[in-house]
């Protein structure tokens, strides 16, 4: 699997695992400047040790919604250009605002994933990549109104999460409305179960249609 320069397989007590270069954020360990991705608290981490090719390239302009305390939003920006992270509690948002001070391309908004208009004003458009991983109802629905952020060639990560969608129904059967729903906006190019890493998501490639 070809990963960007940014995100590279080194060596931590022996043991090969995804890291990307930066400051640590959550504890994990660090040699020689590389700091280990967790894929067991990232999605966008368990993409690559699933064999996905999330889009993800070095020096790309991302819209991050979900940052939830940086933990992903870190790597992305150890990778990327300009990274605006989205996040609705405020919470967390306080540990975002910490990470953001060690990387100058990291801009946190206080702002509602599922009301872009709110910060359109901020995140530039023709972007190359939109992260998502949102705990809410309508995630498919969240991700076509952002769409409007990508350029025709950009590429949508993404983490259906299937209890927050509807926590009676069966997971399959949540994944396959919500990849109907995506499909109104977006041509999906890989999805796969984020098995074992995390139970009940799935993980959505997909570009602008």
């Amino acid at each position: 699997m070809a990963l960007p320069d940014g995100v590279q397989y080194r060596t931590f007590d022996g043991e090969e695992r995804l890291a990307t270069r930066g400051e640590a954020v959550y504890g994990e360990p660090v040699v020689d400047g590389w700091r280990a991705w967790d894929a067991h608290r990232s999605k966008l981490g368990a993409m690559y040790e699933l064999g996905m090719k999330p889009g993800l390239d070095d020096d790309d302009r991302v819209l991050y919604l979900g940052a939830a305390n940086g933990t992903t939003a870190s790597h992305v920006a150890d990778v990327a250009g300009p990274t605006y992270a989205v996040e609705f509690a405020a919470r967390p948002m306080r540990d975002l605002l910490s990470v953001a001070e060690t990387r100058g391309n990291l801009f946190p908004l206080l702002k509602d994933a599922r009301k872009p208009e709110t910060y359109a004003h901020v995140v530039e458009d023709g972007l190359d990549l939109l992260v998502q991983d949102v705990a809410t109802r309508g995630q498919a629905r969240v991700a076509r109104a952002n769409r409007r952020f990508l350029h025709d060639d950009g590429r949508l990560c993404l983490a259906i999460k299937a209890r927050s969608e509807d926590a009676t129904r069966e997971p399959d059967d949540v994944f396959d409305d919500a990849l109907d729903d995506l499909r109104e906006g977006y041509e999906i190019l890989d999805s796969r179960r984020l098995d074992p890493f995390h139970a009940d998501h799935l993980a959505v490639v997909a570009t602008p249609r």
